[in-house]
C-alpha cells in the first residue's frame, strides 16, 4: 500500500473520530446542564423546608416545634453541602443564566433568620411585650446578606452570619429542659448577636476552604449528631437527665465557634497593626 494511500486513511479515521466526538458532545452538554439544574432544585429544597417550618411553627405546639427545629438542620445540612456540588458540576459555566447565589441566599435568609425569629415569637421565649426586639436582628440579617464584602476571598464571614436558627434552638432547648431563662439574658443575647453583624470581626465559613473551616465542619458532625437525639428525646421523661447533659455538652460547638472567630479576628489585627 502506497504512502499516500496510508495518508489517506488516517485522514479518514481522523474525521470519523473528530466527528463521533461532535456528536456526542450535544449529548454531553445536556447531561452537563441537567445535572446543574438538580443542583438548582437541590438548593432550593431549603425552601420547601421552609414552608414546612412555617405550617409547624403556626400550629405552636410542642411537636410542632420539634419538627420545625429538625427542618432547620435539614436546610442546614443542604446548605453546607450544595456549594461543594456546584462547584463539582460546575453549574456557574454551564447555567450563567441562572444566579444560584441569589438563590441561596434566598434560602438562607428564611431559614437562618425569617423562621427561627418566627419561631422565637411563637413560642414566647421573650418576656411578653419583648416581641418587638425581633425586629433588630431581622433587619440587622437584611443588611447583611446585601453586604457585597459579607464573605471574604479566604473564606469567612464579615460580621455575625445570622445564625438565629441555633439561637432559637438553644433557647427553646434550654427554656423546655431548664424551665424560663431569665428575660434579660434571652434579651440581650439577641439585641448582642444582631449588633454584632454590624462589627467587622471574621467568622468562619465551615464548608470553604481554610484549617479552621475544615476543623469546625468535623466538629459540627458530633453536635449535629447530640443536637438531632435532643430533639428526639425532648419529650421523654426517661431521657431527661441524659438530655441535659447532652445539651450543656453541645454548647461547646457555638462556644468554640465564637471563641475561635474572635481570636483569628484579634490575631489578624494585631498582625495588621
Amino acid at each position: 500500500m502506497r504512502a499516500s494511500d496510508l495518508q489517506d486513511e488516517k485522514q479518514q479515521a481522523d474525521g470519523t473520530t473528530a466527528q463521533a466526538g461532535l456528536a456526542d458532545r450535544p449529548v454531553f452538554s445536556r447531561v452537563r446542564v441537567f445535572l446543574a439544574w438538580c443542583v438548582h432544585l437541590y438548593t432550593a429544597l431549603g425552601l420547601v423546608a421552609a414552608a414546612g417550618m412555617g405550617v409547624l411553627i403556626f400550629r405552636g405546639d410542642p411537636e410542632s416545634f420539634r419538627g420545625a427545629f429538625l427542618l432547620m438542620l435539614l436546610a442546614t445540612a443542604i446548605d453546607a453541602t450544595d456549594g461543594l456540588l456546584a462547584r463539582a458540576v460546575r453549574v456557574k459555566e454551564v447555567l450563567p443564566q441562572f444566579d444560584g447565589r441569589k438563590l441561596d441566599d434566598l434560602v438562607d435568609f428564611l431559614t437562618f433568620v425569617v423562621m427561627p425569629l418566627f419561631l422565637i415569637g411563637r413560642a414566647e421565649l421573650l418576656p411578653a411585650g419583648m416581641e418587638p426586639v425581633l425586629l433588630l436582628p431581622l433587619l440587622a440579617s437584611a443588611y447583611g446578606f446585601c453586604q457585597v464584602s459579607a464573605k471574604t476571598d479566604d473564606g469567612f464571614f464579615i460580621g455575625f452570619p445570622s445564625y438565629w436558627n441555633l439561637v432559637a434552638f438553644y433557647l427553646y432547648i434550654l427554656h423546655a429542659q431548664f424551665g424560663p431563662l431569665p428575660g434579660w439574658f434571652s434579651v440581650g443575647l439577641i439585641v448582642g448577636l444582631a449588633l454584632l453583624t454590624f462589627v467587622p470581626i471574621r467568622y468562619l465559613y465551615p464548608s470553604q476552604r481554610g484549617r479552621l473551616n475544615v476543623v469546625t465542619s468535623a466538629l459540627a458532625v458530633p453536635w449535629s449528631v447530640a443536637a438531632v437525639t435532643v430533639l428526639v428525646q425532648l419529650h421523654s421523661p426517661s431521657a431527661a437527665e441524659t438530655n441535659r447533659w447532652l445539651t450543656l455538652f453541645s454548647l461547646l460547638f457555638p462556644a468554640y465557634y465564637l471563641i475561635a472567630s474572635w481570636a483569628l479576628s484579634w490575631r489578624i489585627w494585631r498582625r495588621s497593626r
